[in-house]
């Protein structure tokens, strides 16, 4: 999920002038200063359309009425396996099919995503106990750390485990780096940083930069130490390194956790994994006798060597697990003349549900994140259905689930295309579009890999805006919405929505706008639905989306990666 911008309170700064008092006579009163220019009245708030009153044109109406419904309590925030998610699937499959479109896998409304729920009991008892030279310490749950099993173990116990620091756990033959080099973890507990040495040197030679890899996502943290046989891996957090704060990974890993059974995802998979604050790391690494801050200092250095810290960690936990299914949604518009060539608009549709345990509002009802990208699948694909003269290739929206859990339902369609991925044209995925109001720019997650830069710079110029690279590389945006799934599949794929240089504000007020949702509503109850939203430049993001796929559907070619790109198409 993209934890991109959304509504605030924008306040200007007034400056304060002050006047001293004089003994001389004062000079003769002086025409007063010009006004500043008052702001610009912000747009009304606007009135969702009724249900079943929809226009074929994409309007701010429409997209409100359908984010507010999704984002409802009603919906239960749109949690897998849950009520929520019954509700959810069932209205996009009605909304589809009033748009006119077909059912999208061979018959079906539905592509049915085998599921792995696994559920901590009593999570809130467990607790990290450590202890070395400095002394014994012991971690909290949730308030220090947060520990999991991925490979559905009922029952996980480390008994005086020995910990290694391993700097950022990478083991990269590409880039002639490895941390694991000239020590033996089988069996005992890692400790790695977040990110990758390029973010946390700042050195533009080393991987790439601020630029977060694929060896800094924390998914591939674990797959590596399960790989060298680790018993478990902890990821030191850090706001900056990871792109969010500790609060988004304390709510994703309290509760049930989701994953593909391994006869889908066949990746090794960790006994125990989890997290620690920086806080509790460097708590953890006096218990042993060392200093955090100087080892990590270390690891950002090429010629890093693991440290063994001569200290004992210990826990236990106990796991229900249950399998399950959930559900993507397909809907297709077949094209006229080139049917078989499809052109794939994905938005997730799941969220984290409801948390009981919380005080005052108990449900993630996941407005921006992303009742917006699903409500713009339906806004796009009404546009596509009335468009003359209609598409020549076929358009497929596909509301995927799990993302939040890890991108799964995009993995498992990916594997299972309903449609071969040697003929995907491409894909357009929307995650979290921003509501404050109009850009004048567009950000392209991933800009420079493939040749749809080309097609989203010509949208862009239609509209008077310009197209900017991703604002916060080392976030690693690329590998956290379901587009990369098509990218690792050969698909060329697009990530695109409104920039930060706002037309009312500019940067300031945007990247102001950014922190006060990532800090404020991200992964939080507090992201909801408000009619006092401006949708402006939101619709214009729709346009831009829609004129993409609309050339993309009138041509014959098909757009390539770039040389020297990461992905290659499928044959």
């Amino acid at each position: 999920m993209r934890p991109l911008l959304t509504a605030s309170a924008i306040a200007g700064l007034v400056a304060l002038g002050l006047t001293a008092c004089q003994r001389e006579p004062a000079p003769a009163a002086e025409a007063p200063p010009p006004a500043p220019a008052a702001a610009a009245p912000a747009p009304a708030p606007v009135v969702p359309t009724a249900e079943g009153a929809w226009s074929p044109a994409i309007t701010a109406e429409d997209f409100a009425a359908r984010v507010q419904k999704l984002a409802s309590d009603q919906f239960e925030g749109r949690k897998p396996g849950t009520v929520g998610e019954r509700l959810t699937t069932a209205y996009l499959k009605d909304q589809f099919e009033q748009i006119g479109l077909k059912p999208g896998n061979a018959g079906s409304w539905f592509q049915t995503v085998p599921m792995v729920e696994t559920t901590m009991v009593d999570a809130d008892q467990v607790a990290l106990d450590v202890k070395g030279s400095g002394g014994e310490a012991r971690f909290a749950f949730g308030t220090d750390m947060v520990l999991g099993t991925l490979d559905g173990s009922l029952e996980v116990e480390l008994e005086d485990s020995d910990v290694l620091f391993l700097g950022y756990g990478v083991d990269a033959p590409d880039q002639q780096w490895n941390d694991f080099d000239g020590i033996d973890v089988k069996g005992k507990t890692i400790i790695v940083l977040v990110n990758d040495p390029g973010w946390g040197s700042q050195d533009a030679e080393l991987f790439k930069g601020r630029a977060l890899t694929y060896y800094g996502r924390w998914t591939y943290k674990f797959e590596e130490a399960a790989r060298k046989g680790a018993a478990a891996a902890l990821i030191v957090h850090e706001d900056a390194g990871a792109g969010y704060p500790w609060g988004v990974v304390q709510a994703g890993w309290s509760g049930p956790q989701q994953s593909l059974p391994a006869s889908e995802d066949p990746a090794p998979r960790l006994k125990a994994a989890g997290w620690l604050t920086s806080d509790a790391a460097r708590r953890l690494f006096a218990t042993a006798g060392q200093d955090f801050d100087a080892l990590k200092k270390s690891a950002d250095v090429r010629g890093f060597k693991p440290v063994a810290l001569g200290a004992k960690l210990s826990t236990r936990f106990t796991n229900t697990v249950t399998r399950s299914t959930s559900e993507n949604v397909l809907a297709l518009l077949p094209g006229t003349t080139r049917a078989d060539e499809v052109i794939v608009y994905t938005a997730h549709w799941d969220h984290l549900g409801k948390d009981e345990h919380l005080q005052g509002d108990q449900i993630y009802n996941g407005a921006v994140d992303n009742a917006t990208g699903v409500a713009a699948l339906l806004e796009i694909a009404e546009a596509f259905k009335h468009q003359q003269p209609a598409p020549e290739r076929s358009i497929l929206f596909l509301a995927v689930t799990l993302e939040e859990s890890g991108l799964l339902g995009s993995a498992y369609y990916a594997a299972h295309p309903a449609y071969p991925l040697a003929k995907t044209v491409a894909n357009i995925n929307i995650d979290a579009l921003p509501v404050i109001g109009r850009s004048k720019d567009v950000s392209v997650i991933g800009l420079g890999q493939s040749e749809l830069d080309a097609y989203v710079t010509a949208a862009a110029e239609a509209q008077n805006r310009t197209i900017t690279p991703d604002a916060s590389p080392e976030k690693g945006f690329f590998f956290r919405s379901d587009h990369v799934n098509f990218a690792r599949g050969g698909v060329p794929a697009l990530y695109a929505a409104g920039g930060e240089d706002l037309v009312e504000g500019g940067t300031e007020a945007g990247a102001r706008a950014e922190a006060d949702y990532n800090t404020h509503r991200y992964h939080k109850p507090a992201d909801e639905f408000d009619p006092n939203w401006d949708l402006r430049g939101t619709i214009e993001d729709l346009d831009l989306l829609y004129a993409v796929g609309r050339r993309l559907a009138g041509e014959s070619t098909f757009p390539q990666w770039k040389p020297g790109a990461d992905f290659r198409r499928p044959q």
